[in-house]
């Protein structure tokens, strides 16, 4: 856990340290690198969906290597209704056969996207990612497919301050066929770029999380959230019992924004962020039934962070939100840290740059499904392949 603490406070220690410049490129870059290669190198951490994703890379490898058909052998199925991720595959396929090196390739394109995204729209570096550690960290890990799909469709935010809605409607496509859940930030576009009264705003999410109790969400969710024939159905499993931790949540963030209401710029960029943030607790209220409803919420997520690291950085009692922000993301940070440590998921931290696995790493032998990798992590090379594959 200490090592996990340690990299959570880096950007506290820096945000209560910074000299007139809350936008310090040089952190921001140094920070979000050594949490790419940090995620990137870590040795299949974060549970079952590491390995499918493994296990279909692995798949589409060996039809590459052998110069077989992609068509022939059928590797579109896995992801039917996203073909975009099936064509990276394919494309990373050529440089390399290994999964490790696939997933750190995936995660350094998702951080780099994340970057860019954080370096232009956020107003404190050192806070945003306080909360990134807080809201998103831990799922980098293992959600390859829907945070690479998020990250793209972040770049489509552009478009909607700029006001250009081909090029904003085709990076949403070009998301879509990542994951196709990203198809939920298409409304963003349509939300006239100004303020709203906080008593409207407060009307809107009792009415929309009065429509979250109902089944029409989930009726949503089962279209757009169960994406593949690859992941667990039970983990897709839209029916499910009140998530409070959900419109804890929400609302919790919602009492922020409005509270700290006044301190929201009033420039396109600021306002466009507003509306992702308010969208983003809207989300988790309208999919407070779903298990993993939530993570719908994420296209939104960027907003929030910009938001509320803006709000809580100036103006009178700074200090006294500024360190209830950084406690509840602690919070939440620690929240998921034990939840998925139950599983042995996170620690001790160990990369695939050294053979073996990790002493009680359950998810290993629940779904390893190439028992080599464990013997030597780079033994899938062109020379020693052997397979037998129709071309």
């Amino acid at each position: 856990m200490w090592l996990y603490l340690i990299i959570f406070f880096i950007p506290v220690i820096a945000y209560y340290n910074q000299v007139r410049n809350p936008r310090q490129n040089v952190f921001l870059a140094v920070y979000m690198t050594f949490l790419a290669f940090f995620v990137g190198l870590s040795d299949m951490f974060g549970g079952y969906d590491r390995y499918i994703y493994g296990d279909i890379f692995d798949t589409i490898a060996n039809v590459t290597t052998v110069h077989g058909s992609y068509l022939i052998n059928n590797v579109f199925r896995y992801f039917p209704g996203e073909k975009g991720f099936i064509l990276l595959n394919i494309f990373i396929s050529f440089f390399t056969e290994n999964r490790y090196i696939f997933i750190l390739v995936i995660t350094l394109l998702t951080y780099s996207l994340l970057f860019q995204s954080f370096k232009k729209y956020a107003n404190n570096y050192a806070f945003a990612m306080i909360m990134f550690m807080g809201l998103w960290f831990y799922f980098s890990f293992t959600y390859l497919r829907q945070v690479l799909g998020a990250s793209i469709a972040w770049l489509s935010i552009k478009y909607i301050i700029d006001r250009k809605p081909w090029k904003f409607f085709l990076v949403i496509l070009i998301a879509t066929t990542i994951h196709k859940s990203a198809i939920i930030l298409l409304p963003a576009y349509f939300i006239p770029i100004r303020k709203f009264s906080t008593r409207n705003i407060l009307y809107l999410m009792i009415f929309i999380a009065l429509i979250g109790i109902t089944p029409i969400p989930n009726a949503i969710f089962s279209v757009y959230g169960d994406v593949s024939v690859v992941e667990m159905q039970s983990d897709y499993n839209a029916a499910g019992s009140f998530r409070v931790a959900y419109a804890m949540e929400a609302f919790l963030f919602l009492y922020i924004i409005l509270k700290r209401y006044r301190y929201v710029p009033n420039d396109k960029v600021d306002l466009v962020m507003l509306n992702l943030a308010l969208m983003f607790c809207a989300t988790l209220l309208f999919f407070v039934r779903s298990p993993n409803g939530g993570r719908l919420s994420w296209y939104f997520m960027l907003g929030l962070i910009v938001t509320i690291s803006t709000v809580v950085s100036v103006g009178r009692g700074q200090r006294d939100w500024s360190m209830l922000m950084i406690l509840l993301c602690l919070f939440l940070n620690l929240r998921i840290y034990t939840s998925w440590q139950n599983g042995y998921s996170l620690y001790p931290y160990k990369t695939f740059l050294t053979n073996g696995i990790r002493k009680e790493d359950i998810v290993n032998t629940r779904f390893e499904y190439d028992k080599a990798y464990a013997v030597d992590k780079f033994y899938r090379d062109p020379f020693r392949l052997c397979v037998n594959i129709g071309k």
